[in-house]
């Protein structure tokens, strides 16, 4: 199969963003819609499911707690209840604490701005850092999730890429390369001259993401919709 074909397979088979999926538009860079999306990493971010984390985003935007504002405001007993009403019941109670933390640093640091403080980044590992010094409980993968998105969106969003991407795509032949930022340089050539009309790079690599996290990484080759391409078996 040819890379063009191979990646609109994979595309409809396994799908695209996160953010997409969620009802959120980060094609624009509106601040509004990026934090958004820092709610939603932050709740993926943690050892959960990607449906009780879907569903507990879904359970902040019914209740209208979408903003740095409205989560503050909202305390920690309220937050508390949207979390178990999502189903994030093993971490509520951290992260509740969590997102307070998080919140208030963002209003006192960056007024509250998630692009403001990618303005302020001096580069890709800088806007790393400054996302992960957002009080406790912003880790590399949360960083990760969140900025794998932001990707030709944000300017310096330029995370390497998570595991799960690297090996779908050594699994389906794409790449050769162990190191991830080889990888990335591999993968974006190949976006490059196999773009699909109306997805973005982060599209492919969040396919991939999805393709080593519930396939891959499980070993569930049988039910695997991208078998019959993969070099594993």
């Amino acid at each position: 199969m040819e890379e063009k074909e191979l990646i609109q397979d994979l595309s409809e088979k396994i799908g695209g963003r996160f953010s997409v999926s969620l009802g959120i538009n980060l094609d624009r860079g509106d601040s509004r819609e990026v934090f958004k999306w820092f709610l939603a990493s932050i709740l993926y971010g943690t050892r959960i499911s990607e449906t009780i984390a879907s569903n507990t985003y879904h359970e902040f935007e019914r209740s209208g707690v979408l903003s740095p504002d409205s989560i503050l405001e909202t305390g920690w007993h309220g937050l508390v209840e949207i979390l178990d009403a999502g189903g994030y019941v093993r971490y509520d109670f951290k992260t509740a604490t969590k997102l307070l933390e998080v919140m208030k640093d963002l209003k006192e640091r960056f007024k509250g701005d998630l692009n403001v403080l990618h303005a302020q980044a001096e580069g890709p590992r800088d806007l790393e850092a400054r996302l992960m010094g957002l009080g406790k409980g912003i880790g590399p993968t949360t960083a990760n999730i969140f900025l794998r998105e932001l990707r030709d969106v944000w300017e310096k969003a330029d995370p390497l890429p998570q595991d799960l991407a690297a090996m779908a795509a050594r699994n389906l032949g794409l790449v050769q390369a162990t190191e991830r930022r080889e990888t990335l340089s591999e993968l974006r050539a190949i976006w490059e001259a196999n773009a699909i009309a109306g997805k973005r790079f982060s599209d492919f690599e969040s396919a991939l993401v999805r393709l080593g996290k519930d396939y891959c990484r499980r070993m569930r080759c049988a039910a695997c919709p991208m078998a019959d391409l993969c070099e594993r078996g």
